[in-house]
C-alpha cells in the first residue's frame, strides 16, 4: 500500500520514527504548527494538500492525516478520488497518549490544563498548548441559545454541562509534559518543569504512547479510532468523546 500522510510538524519524530518500522510506503508532508491558530487556514491548507495527493501520479492508496479535529480544521475536507483516513481524536493531546481513553482519564475534569512534548516545543509558537474550554476543545463556539435551537432543550442543557464543567479552584495549576519513551527529550522536559515551576505550578510527567499513530501509519484502521472517509464524502464533527468525526455525503 502506498499512503500519502499529512502531518502537523509536532509529530516529526513520531511519524518518522513508525514510518521507518512500518510496512508500507509512505509519502511524508508536514504542516506548520502555527497554522492550528486559525482554522479556516489550516483547513484551506489541507484541502490544497489533499487535492495535490489526489492528482498525483503516485497513485496513492489513501491519505492520513495525523491531526484531529482541532478546532474544526478537518471539517469540511474531501477527497474526490481517494479514501481519507482521520483519527477520531479531538487534538494532538490524545495522538501524544495514545488513546481518546487515556485523555479521558487525565484530562477530561480539566481539558484547558497546558500541555507539551517534545514534538511541539521544536518547533515555532507557544511551548505549551491550552484550551480555554471544553468548547473549544471540541471545537464548539456556539452559544446556549444556538445549542437550544439546533438541539432542543434538554439535550441542549445535557450538553452544555458536558461541555462547560464547573472546575474546583486550583484545578488548572499544573502543567502536563507527555513523553514518548521512542522520542525523548530530556532537554524539552527540563525547560517544561522550570516553566512549571517558574509559574508556582505544578509539574506532571505522563507516559505517552505511540499506539494511534503507528496503527494510522500502519494502516490498522479499526472503526473506534479512525475514520475512513470515501471518495466524495466530506467530513463532519460530531461533538462527543467518542464518535467525534463522521463522514457525510
Amino acid at each position: 500500500m502506498l499512503l500519502k500522510l499529512i502531518a502537523c510538524e509536532v509529530f516529526t519524530r513520531e511519524v518518522c520514527h513508525c514510518v521507518a518500522r512500518g510496512p508500507h510506503a509512505v509519502d511524508l508532508e508536514f504542516t506548520p504548527k502555527d497554522a492550528h491558530n486559525d482554522a479556516d487556514i489550516l483547513r484551506a491548507l489541507l484541502q490544497e494538500r489533499i487535492d495535490a495527493a489526489g492528482a498525483s501520479e503516485r497513485h496513492y492508496d489513501a491519505i492520513a492525516l495525523c491531526l484531529g479535529l482541532c478546532g474544526n480544521s478537518t471539517v469540511g475536507l474531501v477527497s474526490p478520488s481517494i479514501p481519507l483516513v482521520i483519527p477520531r481524536v479531538h487534538d494532538c493531546c490524545a495522538l501524544f497518549l495514545g488513546s481518546r481513553a487515556q485523555w479521558k482519564h487525565h484530562f477530561s475534569e480539566a481539558p484547558s490544563t497546558p500541555f507539551s512534548s517534545t514534538g511541539y516545543m521544536e518547533h515555532g509558537g507557544e511551548l505549551m498548548r491550552a484550551d480555554d474550554s471544553m468548547s473549544q476543545h471540541l471545537g464548539i463556539g456556539q452559544s446556549y441559545a444556538e445549542f437550544v435551537e439546533q438541539y432542543g432543550e434538554e439535550n441542549a442543557a445535557y450538553l452544555w454541562e458536558t461541555l462547560n464543567p464547573v472546575h474546583t479552584p486550583g484545578e488548572h495549576d499544573r502543567v502536563v509534559f507527555i513523553d514518548i519513551p521512542e522520542c525523548p527529550g530530556e532537554e524539552q522536559l527540563a525547560t517544561c518543569k522550570q516553566r512549571a515551576e517558574a509559574e508556582g505550578k505544578e509539574f506532571v510527567k505522563l507516559d505517552g504512547r505511540l499506539d494511534l499513530v503507528r496503527d494510522l501509519v500502519c494502516g490498522n484502521w479499526n472503526e473506534d479510532d479512525f475514520l475512513v472517509i470515501p471518495p466524495g464524502a466530506t467530513t463532519a464533527a460530531v461533538y462527543d468523546f467518542d464518535t467525534v468525526l463522521k463522514a457525510v455525503q
